[in-house]
């Protein structure tokens, strides 16, 4: 069944929304709850796939002139996050001068929108631990691989607001799509807009869709599209039939929506 979600009215200022968002996102408000990735998988898509990236290490002096980004970062089975950062980086220093060989940290992650589209900003997680070095684990030359291990995980995003126990974090899956979603998004977007367009006949007061649509997110158990308005924009979410494995079947869950949506 096609259960997409109930449109909510965009704050065209960016402030925060009644739901307690920060950083002014719309939100569906369903009666009935759409099916979702748990905040464990989001919060693991987000940092396995996420190049918007930045470590903060309270207290760190001199207080770094730039933000410190890793060269690589990646998930480990224990849910440790491997940092990889350049031999004389502020951050590789402070665990080297730390007591014990262990410093406090935060990585900071930023999902955006890979389309253009008001509030691109579609969730952020904080992930705090301890940072220490990787024996051995230069894996490039001039570069030091860390390993930060994770204590708590704060998660906001489209979907709300939810602490993440580093457990969960360990035993979760990033989303299948999450390494293609980009391309998928970037590619409705371009090529398919009357037919992401067509997709507010499915919504409840569909008249009110007027100015387009932007598919501004994507995962195993649906696509979530921005609809513009004269008065502003909403988002509605588009349940698959069933969740998906892969970019391919998920090619064949958007041309049901979209002949769904035709047949109205």
């Amino acid at each position: 069944m096609i259960r997409p979600g109930n449109p909510v009215p965009d704050l065209s200022d960016g402030s925060p929304q009644s739901d307690g968002s920060r950083h002014g996102q719309p939100r569906p408000e369903n009666e009935e709850a759409p099916r979702q990735p748990s905040a464990a998988e989001r919060a693991r898509t987000l940092v396995e796939g996420n190049s918007s990236l930045a470590l903060a290490i309270p207290g760190l002096i001199p207080a770094p002139a730039a933000a410190l980004v890793p060269l690589r970062c990646s998930v480990g089975p224990a849910g440790d996050v491997f940092l990889l950062f350049a031999d004389d980086s502020p951050a590789v220093r402070a665990v080297r001068a730390a007591a014990d060989d262990e410093a406090s940290a935060v990585l900071e992650v930023t999902d955006v929108a890979p389309v253009a589209v008001p509030h691109r900003i579609r969730g952020r997680a904080q992930v705090a631990g301890w940072l220490t070095l990787v024996p051995g684990g230069s894996f490039e030359a001039g570069a030091q691989l860390l390993r930060l291990e994770v204590g708590e995980i704060a998660l906001d995003d489209l979907w709300g607001a939810a602490l993440v126990e580093p457990d969960d974090f360990a035993d979760a899956e990033a989303d299948p799509l999450a390494t293609e979603e980009t391309a998928v998004l970037q590619h409705l977007a371009a090529s398919h807009p009357d037919e992401v367009g067509a997709l507010c006949s499915l919504v409840s007061g569909a008249g009110r869709c007027t100015s387009g649509a932007v598919p501004v997110a994507l995962d195993r158990f649906g696509l979530r599209v921005r609809f513009r308005t004269a008065g502003g924009s909403f988002d509605a979410r588009f349940d698959f039939p069933a969740p998906v494995d892969g970019v391919g079947a998920a090619q064949r869950a958007l041309r049901e929506l979209f002949a769904a949506a035709r047949a109205r």
